[in-house]
């Protein structure tokens, strides 16, 4: 598993926590190493690991954690880069959802040898979209709906976003857009798209 991943769990909870927080998940979790390289790969074990330790850390659900990451990708300042990323998908936040079928992709492009699971989309009626996750890492689903919950306070969007669990193997994710202009949008260039990369 691509350490950006671990890098991601390390810096959210040393940046929220505290150092010694993260030393102390890093020993719960039974691993060897006490910090992660950005660029190298890992046994996929190690994350699951990694998570019961944070959890126990932190005293919180693991589906809490990986939402709670997911915010945090796109409000901390150190990963400004992401929410670019994510501002590509459109200029509204239904655009957005959208386009999540192509967010694999376009990570793969600014992170080489980083795999996210496949995205699926169906938009019902009535500005409801149905996401659907299948694939590795595991409860990535949930790292998604902070993402989204993020995402539509930066558009400016009353959204609501649920995970509903499984199905058939991959993660149900509810979207219902309750008004699109519900507050102000915190804007998006290009010019700001060029400042920086994936971080």
């Amino acid at each position: 598993m691509h350490g950006l991943i671990f890098r991601t769990v390390e810096a959210f909870v040393s940046d929220g926590f505290g150092p010694d927080t993260w030393a102390k998940a890093i020993a719960l979790s039974d691993l060897e190493t006490t910090s992660f390289e950005a660029m190298l790969q890992y046994d996929t074990s190690y994350f699951e690991k990694l998570l019961t330790g944070c959890a126990a850390a932190l005293n919180r659900p693991e589906p809490v954690i990986l939402e709670d990451i997911g915010a945090y990708l796109i409000t901390h300042q150190n990963h400004a880069s992401i929410r670019r990323l994510m501002r590509f998908g459109g200029d509204t936040f239904s655009e957005l959802l959208r386009s999540l079928d192509d967010l694999p992709g376009r990570t793969r492009l600014a992170v080489s040898g980083l795999e996210l699971p496949r995205i699926q989309v169906r938009e019902q009626i009535g500005q409801h979209f149905t996401i659907l996750c299948q694939g590795h890492p595991a409860g990535f689903g949930h790292v998604l709906v902070g993402l989204l919950r993020a995402m539509a306070d930066d558009y400016g969007t009353l959204a609501v976003v649920e995970h509903r669990g499984t199905l058939e193997g991959a993660e149900v994710i509810d979207v219902q857009v309750i008004e699109a202009a519900f507050a102000d949008d915190r804007g998006f260039t290009l010019a700001c798209a060029h400042a920086g990369t994936l971080t």
